[in-house]
């Protein structure tokens, strides 16, 4: 029976054999997905089951009897102490599905956001995996302009998301965020965000803006690792960052969602 990871690797998964070290070669993702373990406790894992396999499907993966199996083995696998930054993985060629344990970085209540408007450069916007490299370095051009993230924009000039983030604001008391024809990731977090605004009655709204018209409202870049981060500033252009109303408030929530892992 598989048991609990205690460090970092890379792990390849054979079937009938589990995760195995030392197998798993550096090849292109087709497939990606990750998220915080705190501790034993994690929060919408079944939602990152289900954007994994799907995706997984849409790539002529595995069997579903395979990747139920590997989710089997990788949720035994991971860790029950300390925090930890998970990426379940499927690689072009082998279609190898690989489990890379990584320790979480330091998580940030807010961020620093490069406003430059990079234009998307991903090759497939609405799978995570394939464009985590161009990404990856997008964030660093972010970093040497004092940032943490960046905004990718259509060629329009829209707001898409964010560089590793989904990307929501608010329009009074309206929770707004990019029109779902545009090519963005549904992302876990936002998910779970929509979901709690439907339940609560908080007017949601999808609306086309630019950068520009982002400025002077509170705006949250949203994902698994850090959850909600309202943008305290804007890097390369002079915008104002809005006040942070809400954030505190739907932080304390989402933090309230963790669950712990089933058992190993």
């Amino acid at each position: 029976m598989t048991q609990p990871a205690t460090a970092e690797g890379l792990l390849a998964w054979m079937p009938g054999r589990g995760l195995i070290a030392g197998l798993a070669a550096d090849t292109q993702l087709l497939v990606a997905d990750s998220w915080l373990v705190r501790d034993g406790q994690v929060r919408g894992l079944d939602r990152h089951r289900e954007r994994f396999l799907r995706s997984c499907g849409d790539c002529g993966g595995p069997s579903p009897d395979q990747l139920d199996e590997f989710w089997r083995d990788m949720t035994a696998a991971l860790p029950r102490t300390g925090s930890w930054f998970p990426r379940v993985e499927l690689v072009a060629g082998s279609l190898q599905l690989r489990l890379l344990l990584r320790y979480a970085p330091q998580i940030a209540p807010d961020v620093r956001v490069w406003a430059a408007g990079q234009p998307d450069p991903r090759t497939v916007p609405r799978r995570k995996g394939p464009d985590l490299d161009v990404l990856a370095r997008v964030r660093q051009r972010a970093r040497g302009q004092g940032a943490e993230e960046a905004v990718l924009i259509a060629p329009s000039g829209l707001v898409l998301e964010g560089a590793t983030s989904s990307v929501l604001w608010w329009e009074d008391d309206t929770l707004c965020l990019p029109p779902q024809q545009l090519p963005i990731l549904a992302g876990v977090t936002t998910g779970l965000i929509q979901e709690r605004a439907v339940h609560s009655g908080i007017r949601m709204a999808h609306r086309e803006r630019t950068l520009e018209q982002l400025a002077g409202r509170e705006v949250w870049l949203v994902n698994a690792l850090h959850g909600i981060r309202p943008v305290i500033g804007w890097e390369g252009r002079p915008m104002e960052a809005g006040q942070d109303l809400f954030a505190k408030e739907w932080r304390e929530w989402l933090d309230g969602l963790l669950e712990p892992l089933p058992a190993a």
